[in-house]
């Protein structure tokens, strides 16, 4: 039996829980648990006239809405640090998956503000972002493009 040759130009394969992987997932979920803590523990509620807590962390309540931003651009640089061919969402199958996920999760959060944009306020996260739910919906789409130049 002929042993396989060695392409020189291929991207280097790791290992599935790589570094870069694991530092990928971490940025992802950090972002994720940014906003959800943001909105569940720290926001204030518009329609309620708040007492005011002294048991919220005042730095967070200070960001207002930039709590998003944080929270979406960590979110989205753990997507783009996926997208190395050392991760699983980085080579074969995944990058296409990345790809569609990103490009399909951006256009459907674009189409339901344009559709629920009467009435976000049954909407987390997207009731106070107004406008710039078109910015989230835009950025998952330019992510989708990063998994588009690993496509082979």
């Amino acid at each position: 039996m002929a042993k396989a040759k060695l392409d020189p130009l291929a991207p280097v394969r790791g290992p599935i829980f790589s570094p870069r992987f694991i530092v990928a997932l971490v940025l992802m979920l950090a972002g994720i648990a940014w906003m959800a803590y943001y909105y569940v523990v720290v926001r204030v509620d518009p329609t309620v006239i708040p007492a005011p807590d002294p048991g919220k962390p005042a730095f967070m309540a200070d960001l207002g809405n930039w709590n998003y931003l944080i929270g979406f651009g960590l979110l989205f640089v753990g997507l783009v640090v996926s997208a190395h061919p050392s991760t699983p969402l980085g080579r074969g199958r995944g990058v296409v998956v990345g790809m569609l996920g990103c490009f399909l999760i951006g256009l459907l959060w674009i189409c339901m503000y344009y559709v629920f944009s009467n009435d976000l306020s049954n909407i987390p996260v997207m009731n106070d972002l107004g406008q710039k739910n078109l910015f989230v919906g835009i950025g998952f789409m330019a992510v989708g493009f990063t998994f588009a130049t690993r496509w082979e």
